[in-house]
């Protein structure tokens, strides 16, 4: 079992994923690549002055891989069930557990629906703040939660939301994830790039 599974690797997930990895709990991503982020060219990103969506795309995974997720590239997830300790997700390679989920599958809420999430009356996933569904320990995130605002920039804070969330139940204390220049230098040394 590991503590958190990701199911969708668009923005919104691979946030979640990571913000779960970097700060040391087991996460495990289901990413069929199916992002609308394939046609998209960024230019509204905050930060980003302009990329394609398919090479930011490219560089978040490897964000995601570098802090240690465990990616599983183009396994496709086909049910999601609560269990005596967490969720079990299921795909055609196998049954996994964790502790905690969070679905980021952009417009699809068949998932959720599956789990039992309640909805509001505009068909989207309710969430609140945290992006926590009515199932505790599950949340939902991007696409699943809005009926139209369908940008990279917000999912990727929900995703980040979601992590924290996560985070602070499981460290406690309204967790928060700040670097500072110094944490950079360790991770990164003579990599980092003080241009920005």
């Amino acid at each position: 079992m590991v503590s958190v599974i990701v199911v969708g690797g668009g923005p919104a997930g691979l946030s979640a994923a990571l913000f779960t990895a970097k700060n040391g709990l087991e996460t495990r991503v289901f990413d069929t690549d199916k992002t609308w982020m394939h046609k998209a060219h960024l230019f509204n990103y905050l930060g980003v002055g302009s990329v394609g969506g398919s090479e930011f795309m490219a560089t978040a995974r490897q964000q995601v891989d570098d802090f240690g997720a465990e990616r599983h590239q183009d396994e496709e997830v086909t049910g999601v069930e609560e269990s005596d300790d967490g969720f079990t997700v299921t795909t055609a390679d196998g049954e996994y557990d964790a502790e905690y989920v969070v679905l980021a599958t952009g417009a699809n809420r068949d998932l959720a629906e599956e789990l039992g999430c309640e909805t509001t009356d505009d068909g989207v996933v309710d969430v609140d703040v945290t992006m926590e569904t009515s199932v505790e320990d599950c949340y939902a995130t991007g696409g699943m939660v809005r009926a139209e605002e369908w940008q990279a920039v917000i999912s990727a804070g929900d995703g980040a939301a979601a992590a924290l969330n996560v985070l602070t139940k499981e460290k406690g204390d309204h967790y928060h994830d700040f670097d500072t220049p110094d944490t950079a230098d360790a991770l990164f040394g003579d990599l980092r790039d003080d241009a920005a």
